[in-house]
């Protein structure tokens, strides 16, 4: 009943997913991102032509719940440097961007109203001054000569988004691909420059999504471990392990199910299909507002992602999103890690190639009948409330 290879089961410290592991280096490869980061705005379903042989809805419409993870682009704000010892990697130096969002400083303090915000002020100062230029070569011919693995730091834009926070989140991205050479000179071009979403992942991709789940408390030894009930005449109750080992060792061994907390452990789930990379809102050449983000071939309705009244404890999605297929965990709101997939999955239903009929955008908050609001209108008719509004 229940993994033993996830115990501790105990409240995760963090509640942004750790890259614990990146992808191995491929040869032949440019120069790219690892990792990206986003947050979680709600699932709904979509329609599609499975493509499927041997299987008996081949050639047949399927229905399949997905994901909508918004992510807006992150900006990359440092380059870190590590060689590698017979320990393991070992930082050798880093370099950051000589300007620094209001977003970001803030991680670096716990209480940002009462400090006094002063966070790399000798930093800029220096990187300002005569040498600053010279340094920031220094370092980075330092990294090309001893340096095996280049990272950038990145930070989310948690500003852009209607939430409560306002401190970014900030993670370490590995560049994989090309020599240390052209992987320095591929970060520090993007330095202080924003990264699309795009430009890391691509459609019928898997990825692995790597976040802390939705958080349940103090559980009963019988939803957090799924052991059977005991008979309905227990003394002292039923929901209960009936026997937690024996008289000798004098103890409780690890593996009896006992009761505790449950939910908010770290998670990574691998090999997820990326459906679609959709565009945020953005002003066309003619200067209208482009915010058909939802269209297909079969369905080309000029409607966004967002369902009628927004994502349930979300709110509208209005940047770059991904949609992935299934679920991914942890609540509403909840910052999730993407990463590249480490153990690609090369089976012949995993090399699929997925195009989307219909994404259904019908309201998530009771029984939603209409997909835009235009179509609840020409159906229903103008209300009172339509005349009271005009």
């Amino acid at each position: 009943h229940g993994s033993l290879g996830f115990l501790p089961r105990k409240r995760c410290k963090h509640i942004r997913g750790r890259v614990r592991s990146f992808p191995k280096e491929q040869k032949g490869d440019k120069p790219h991102f690892t990792a990206f980061m986003g947050y979680k705005a709600g699932m709904t379903h979509i329609v599609r032509d499975l493509d499927r042989t041997g299987s008996l809805a081949h050639k047949k419409e399927v229905v399949e719940p997905v994901t909508i993870v918004e992510t807006p682009p992150m900006v990359v704000v440092g380059v870190v440097g590590y060689t590698a010892t017979p320990r393991g990697l070992r930082q050798l130096t880093t370099v950051w961007a000589s300007k620094l969002s209001e977003a970001c400083i803030r991680r670096f303090y716990k209480n940002f109203r009462k400090s006094k915000k002063a966070a790399f002020k000798k930093y800029f100062e220096r990187r300002a001054g005569e040498t600053g230029a010279k340094d920031l070569e220094t370092d980075l011919a330092r990294m090309a000569k001893y340096c095996s693995v280049i990272r950038v730091i990145a930070h989310t834009q948690i500003d852009k988004l209607n939430l409560r926070q306002k401190k970014a989140h900030m993670m370490e991205i590995q560049i994989n691909g090309g020599s240390v050479q052209e992987k320095i000179d591929f970060a520090k071009g993007l330095l202080e420059q924003e990264v699309p979403v795009k430009d890391v992942f691509s459609m019928n991709e898997h990825i692995d999504v790597i976040g802390v789940t939705k958080g349940h408390g103090f559980e009963g030894v019988t939803h957090r471990w799924g052991v059977k009930k005991l008979p309905r005449k227990t003394h002292k109750g039923l929901r209960k392990v009936a026997c937690i080992g024996a008289w000798h060792p004098a103890n409780v061994t690890y593996a009896v199910p006992r009761a505790g907390q449950d939910g908010f452990h770290h998670r990574t789930e691998m090999n997820k299909k990326v459906y679609r990379i959709g565009a945020g809102f953005h002003e066309s050449d003619d200067g209208k507002m482009v915010t058909n983000n939802a269209t297909t071939k079969a369905d080309p309705t000029d409607k966004s992602i967002n369902p009628m009244g927004g994502f349930p404890h979300y709110g509208i999605v209005k940047h770059d999103y991904v949609m992935i297929k299934g679920c991914t965990p942890g609540v509403k709101k909840r910052v999730l890690t993407l990463r590249k997939s480490i153990i690609p999955d090369t089976s012949r239903r995993a090399l699929e190639q997925v195009e989307l009929k219909f994404i259904d955008t019908s309201s998530k908050f009771g029984h939603g009948r209409f997909q835009t609001a235009e179509e609840k209108l020409a159906f229903m008719g103008r209300l009172k409330r339509h005349d009271v509004e005009a």
